[in-house]
């Protein structure tokens, strides 16, 4: 409870429905904390997630809710895709599907978290499969062999994707579904991709800063829009694209 003293905002756990404070009143320091308390239930998360914000907190912590600035964001048409990972998906080695096994790839994102020393919690981990239950969260699933070996998850609110984490257990993996998820919701006209926290990776790949003024306008303009076409049909295996394919 550390942060609560300078917050503008507490949380009620027995208001789910209850509105965020704007998310100017986010602090500089840590950037963009801007609520604590509540809970993750499925009212609460896509209200957060309409506004820009999302929960992010380590075991022991009470619920953490951010919305920092500036923001990372990926346009879905502007992916880079540089010569030795077109030279990989020109191969097809991998196969790669949407909504195939959610649970798999969240747990295997936490396990992967849990090794580089951050966290993904059980109740996240519950909250966000109910999430994806709704129909709201949704997972890209790499294959090798008929083996998971890489993927992604996040959520889903009109045209805007929100990234929550990936994981790779074969060199590239993570790539390989954020190319194929890229060209899915080109097809599906999103408008962007949000990256949360910006890495070298994703600064290679086309990620950029962008304000979150800016952000919450574009977000805003779009998070009530339906999808132009269904890219969650957990049906076909997919092949990576290859260089010559345009998004």
């Amino acid at each position: 409870m550390r942060y609560a003293a300078s917050l503008p905002y507490l949380l009620s756990a027995n208001d789910p429905s209850g509105a965020f404070p704007d998310v100017s009143k986010a602090l500089r320091d840590p950037d963009g904390l801007l609520a604590i308390g509540g809970d993750l239930s499925v009212t609460r998360l896509v209200n957060a997630y309409r506004h820009g914000i999302f929960p992010w907190y380590s075991q022991g912590e009470p619920i953490l809710w951010w919305a920092p600035d500036p923001r990372t964001v990926l346009l879905p048409s502007a992916l880079h895709i540089s010569h030795s990972l077109a030279k990989l998906l020109r191969k097809r080695r991998f196969g790669v599907t949407f909504d195939r096994d959610f649970p798999a790839v969240i747990h295997q994102c936490a396990a992967q978290r849990q090794h580089d020393g951050t966290w993904l919690l059980p109740e996240m981990i519950r909250a966000y499969c109910t999430l994806h239950e709704r129909g709201f969260a949704h997972s890209v699933e790499v294959w090798h062999t008929q083996k998971l070996v890489g993927g992604l998850y996040g959520v889903a609110i009109g045209r805007a994707f929100f990234g929550e984490s990936m994981f790779s257990a074969a060199d590239n993996a993570s790539k390989i579904a954020l190319v194929q998820l890229c060209h899915q919701l080109a097809r599906g006209q999103f408008a962007l991709i949000d990256c949360q926290v910006l890495t070298g990776h994703l600064m290679r790949m086309g990620a950029h800063l962008m304000s979150r003024a800016e952000f919450v306008t574009r977000l805003t303009a779009v998070r009530d829009l339906p999808c132009a076409v269904n890219v969650w049909d957990p049906a076909p295996l997919h092949f990576p694209l290859a260089q010559t394919d345009t998004l």
